[in-house]
């Protein structure tokens, strides 16, 4: 089978980049040939020879936004020009404006967070209040995602399947009349040997050694991933420090924990690249974001052996029991936050019994198993398509 694969990264270390870096190793393995229309590939990708990669260069353009719609109109260009000689052809949402595909992958329904975010992220938002540019940035995401909300229903709408990465999204799709019959649940997948149970030596991000600590992992300069909510929960939680791992130019909430006195408890960390070691250091994960399609981060705390505090508001939650992790009804529900992490700062046995199930779970749902999914999905499809009428 003569494989497509259309996205605008297949590596490790970006979210929709590693679906298809698993997918494309999955298709080599059973001996497919796999082109691929990205801005970046993997170099262990591109030396392969079952591998041809057409390479969509977006780097310079200023904005996401202008990026993006390159992308779409160059990759629709490749597609109308040589879709012909591939078997089947796989698109992550609005990406390109490539009349038909066969498979769509959707990692974010923009449609949904346009209308969540009306009610999630307030007027007077603490990025307004903090941010010198929290209006202007605002207009920019509203325009970003009101762009690309019209542009993926048209998109799935040109899609044979629709594969949700979580039950939340499958039912968000459903919602904006996606026809059931067209759409399958894939979750996402996680690295067993590199998100571990283990140890680790806190000195090594100067972080206190003797006092029960928390992990907070995402973009913290955006509101939607919730950290203002965990740290006005934390003022209530005094024995509680929290490790932040996160790009901090340009956030506001360095200066929201001072504000808050907060500034000896929270240790921003920084952009981290040693996330699955820095996992092993800390004694639970809080990610309750806004609204989060699946969320990664927390599928590799669970591999890592760590309890979990999301909302339901994240697709991920579907995985986190009772047994393993909290999960709140509401992420701005400030008072139930700061109870589930009064929970399980003041309960070591507590931590220790939830993330050995929490690791139990995690096992189910490797990245291995997920790609064979996939590629179980496009040979089925390409079978059904090879079959002669009648």
């Amino acid at each position: 089978m003569k494989l497509c694969i259309v996205t605008h990264n297949v590596k490790k270390g970006d979210g929709q980049g590693r679906v298809n870096y698993e997918i494309t190793w999955e298709a080599i393995r059973r001996g497919h040939h796999v082109t691929i229309l990205a801005s970046e590939v993997a170099l262990e990708l591109q030396k392969h020879p079952q591998v041809k990669w057409v390479c969509i260069p977006v780097r310079g353009w200023p904005g996401e936004l202008l990026r993006n719609m390159i992308f779409s109109w160059q990759s629709a260009t490749w597609l109308r020009q040589h879709q012909c000689s591939c078997d089947l052809v796989k698109v992550n949402g609005a990406i390109t404006k490539a009349a038909e595909v066969d498979v769509n992958a959707v990692h974010f329904v923009h449609n949904s967070w346009l209308k969540f975010s009306q009610k999630a992220v307030k007027p007077k938002s603490v990025w307004t209040i903090f941010h010198p540019r929290g209006i202007l940035y605002d207009f920019y995401q509203w325009l970003y995602t009101a762009a690309n909300a019209y542009w993926e229903k048209k998109a799935f709408e040109q899609a044979r399947v629709i594969v949700a990465i979580s039950h939340q999204v499958a039912q968000e799709l459903l919602a904006i009349g996606v026809p059931a019959e067209r759409l399958q649940v894939i979750l996402n997948g996680v690295d067993l040997q590199e998100f571990s149970p283990g140890t680790a030596d806190r000195s090594v991000w100067n972080l206190p050694k003797t006092v029960p600590l928390a992990l907070f992992a995402g973009d913290i300069r955006i509101p939607r991933k919730n950290l203002d909510t965990v740290l006005q929960a934390l003022v209530e939680v005094p024995q509680l420090h929290l490790a932040v791992a996160g790009i901090t130019e340009g956030s506001p909430y360095i200066k929201l924990a001072a504000s808050l006195g907060l500034s000896e408890r929270v240790h921003f960390l920084g952009l981290c690249h040693n996330v699955p070691q820095l996992m092993k250091a800390v004694d639970f994960l809080v990610f309750p974001s806004r609204y989060e399609p699946f969320g990664l981060v927390v599928i590799e705390a669970m591999a890592c052996g760590l309890p979990v505090i999301t909302a339901s508001t994240t697709g991920a939650a579907e995985l986190v029991t009772p047994e393993s992790g909290i999960v709140i009804a509401d992420p701005d529900d400030r008072q139930a936050l700061a109870q589930a992490l009064l929970s399980l700062t003041n309960d070591r046995a507590l931590r220790q019994k939830m993330g050995k199930t929490a690791r139990t779970i995690a096992e189910q749902h490797s990245w291995n198993q997920m790609a064979k999914s996939y590629v179980d999905l496009f040979e089925n499809l390409h079978k059904q398509t090879s079959l002669p009428d009648g």
